[in-house]
């Protein structure tokens, strides 16, 4: 056992946040977290990494383990690169490698001392922390163009994924992870679970990423009303226990209530008879009735969304054609040659890589940006319902109430609490400034918004950001019995498998069309992309003909570049990443091919 748990309770004034949590995980075991937004899983990530008290119980980390911990938001600043900020969680090796170097100098009188660092280098893996760390970087979806950026001026969400890289190359003996895919693409959230499960310490996951807990986790421990529960086994089996565990826990309580209330009817008849003997046998049920157990009621805490979409109108069949789209901006091209048809009642996910051009492209298709060639139409009577993942649509300055009242004024006052009500805001609270909502709060009035548009053709961008689970599987069941027709983008595999009727792949700037769900996406993915979107090579210079030996010289270059690509692939791989001894031999490998090419461009550059 890593981490243990044992009579948890933490309250904010009146508000029980946690009530007599206990849970241990086991070494090398990976855990969730779960529960609804505001259940108290950070709290309680907190309270293990001792940034608040507990209010009492006790927290256990077994000796000598390290723990790190990825917070959701991250502000990390400075002048450093994002890969000298990563190098600094090598900072022992750097140190031990400055040694070595002074050692070498008087290698005469210091060697026992050199082979002795020497083997303790080589244990730490000290050949391989550039490749480590290029494999990371690599996979949490940073360019090698992007190492040399500053962290000073990173967004969030690259400031988040730096903090996520420093932590894996750390190798704590358990890792806290809040929310971890939130600012990755798909490619980097596969790489990030095959890296988890590879990962030799534990692992403890707060994520409302369904598809990427199914993968990676063993155990779930749910926090619900305050309380602490733990399921073995992934997500899926999760629910499935939940489900039935809440359906025999009502039926106990009903049961119970039933038995409750005869026997208190019998007490009352038995009183009525007024005889010693009956009043005796009332006092007796009594008894028994005040030393029975009783079961609580099951809670049905409010914290579900009730939404419903239905169109107003019926559209054309043909609701969207798109035909030879092109955008770019300056020194990033996005798309070009982009055509596809959407017929009403599909719901199709756009999907592509971060800065692939899928929020670009649902800009353009809803009039907010103008495309640099190409034209789309929508059919007959196309009512578009937009959701922006920033919700612009939304009003900083207005309260929740006047963004509803002054979209939709012919609703009462009335009519606009019980709508909002419906999203979970109530009393007070529809008097809140859109400004000072949560991404989560906000992401339930644009919903709202959505709602009331009655709209035939639904963009959405993102729409389960920032959603608990309950609330993604609320707006899974509204989208799959609306009759209108989606569109929307999103990386949540879990989303797009339950939805989805067709997938269109943003990649090497174009679009691929796939009929099915992600799984299906996936198996047919390298097949369709080489044939419809293949990676256009750049065109070689032919080498001048009769020049036999510069002619040897560029195909033994083009051979040592080219291993040396597959060695940066390889070393991005998870399983390599997490095995010291392959990443040192990829290392010394990669190290003997650059001392090789140096000398090959010296000869290149004499014989040219």
């Amino acid at each position: 056992m890593i981490l243990s748990c044992q009579g948890v309770s933490k309250a904010f004034g009146e508000k029980v946040i946690l009530d007599d949590a206990s849970f241990h995980i086991e070494e090398r075991e990976k855990a969730a977290l779960i529960g609804n937004n505001g259940a108290g899983k950070t709290t309680l990530l907190r309270i293990i990494m001792g940034e608040i008290p507990s209010d009492s119980g006790t927290v256990t980390l077994a000796k000598d383990s390290r723990i790190g911990y990825l917070a959701q938001y991250q502000d990390i600043q400075g002048d450093l690169t994002i890969y000298e900020e990563l190098l600094t969680t090598k900072q022992y090796i750097l140190d031990m490698e400055n040694r070595m170097r002074a050692i070498e100098k008087e290698l005469d009188h210091l060697m026992n001392a050199y082979t002795r660092l020497t083997h303790e280098f080589e244990l730490e893996n000290g050949y391989a922390y550039k490749s480590e760390l290029t494999g990371v970087l690599k996979g949490l979806g940073f360019s090698e163009e992007d190492f040399s950026q500053k962290v000073g001026i990173l967004s969030g969400g690259q400031k988040t994924r730096v903090a996520l890289g420093k932590l894996l190359l750390s190798r704590p003996d358990i890792l806290l992870l809040d929310e971890p895919t939130n600012h990755l693409d798909m490619e980097s959230i596969a790489w990030l679970e095959n890296y988890l499960l590879n990962y030799p310490g534990a692992v403890f996951i707060v994520s409302h990423d369904r598809y990427f807990l199914d993968k990676v986790v063993t155990k779930v421990v749910e926090i619900e009303a305050g309380h602490v529960t733990c399921f073995p086994g992934n997500y899926s089996s999760f629910a499935e226990k939940k489900a039935r565990l809440r359906d025999a826990l009502y039926k106990a309580y009903l049961n119970q209530q039933r038995e409750i209330k005869h026997q208190e009817a019998v007490i009352v008849k038995l009183k009525s008879f007024n005889r010693e003997k009956s009043i005796r046998r009332a006092e007796s049920r009594e008894k028994m009735l005040n030393k029975m157990q009783r079961i609580e009621k099951p809670v049905e805490i409010q914290t579900q969304m009730r939404l419903s979409l239905e169109p107003r109108t019926v559209s054309g069949n043909d609701v969207l054609t798109v035909e030879n789209l092109a955008k770019s901006f300056p020194g990033q091209p996005l798309f070009s040659n982009v055509s596809f048809q959407i017929k009403r009642g599909e719901r199709i996910a756009l999907i592509g890589n971060n800065g692939t051009g899928k929020t670009t492209m649902l800009k353009i298709l809803n009039g907010l940006l103008d495309p640099d060639e190409g034209r789309y139409t929508l059919g007959t009577k196309v009512q578009i319902g937009y959701y922006d993942q920033e919700h612009h649509v939304l009003h900083s300055d207005k309260t929740i109430f006047q963004e509803i009242s002054d979209a939709y004024p012919t609703l009462t006052e009335t009519e606009i609490r019980n709508m909002l009500a419906a999203f979970l805001f109530t009393g007070e609270d529809v008097f809140k400034e859109i400004s000072s909502l949560s991404g989560g709060e906000r992401g339930r009035v644009s919903l709202a918004k959505l709602m009331l548009s009655e709209a035939n053709f639904l963009i959405l961008d993102e729409p389960t950001n920032h959603l608990d689970i309950a609330s993604k599987e609320i707006l899974e069941e509204a989208l799959n019995s609306y009759t209108g027709t989606v569109l929307y983008v999103s990386h949540d595999r879990y989303f797009i498998n339950q939805t989805a009727t067709r997938i269109l792949d943003l990649t090497n700037r174009a679009v691929v069309n796939y009929i099915g769900d992600y799984d299906y996406y996936l198996e047919k993915k390298e097949e369709l992309t080489e044939k419809y979107a293949p990676v256009q090579e750049d065109i070689k210079e032919t080498p001048s003909a009769g020049a036999n030996e510069l002619k040897k010289t560029e195909q033994r270059i083009e051979e040592l570049e080219t291993r040396d690509r597959e060695i940066d692939d390889t070393l991005v791989l998870p399983e390599v990443c997490t095995d010291p001894g392959r990443c040192a031999e990829l290392s010394r490998e990669k190290d003997a091919i650059q001392k090789e090419l140096e000398e090959l461009y010296e000869k290149w550059e004499a014989l040219a």
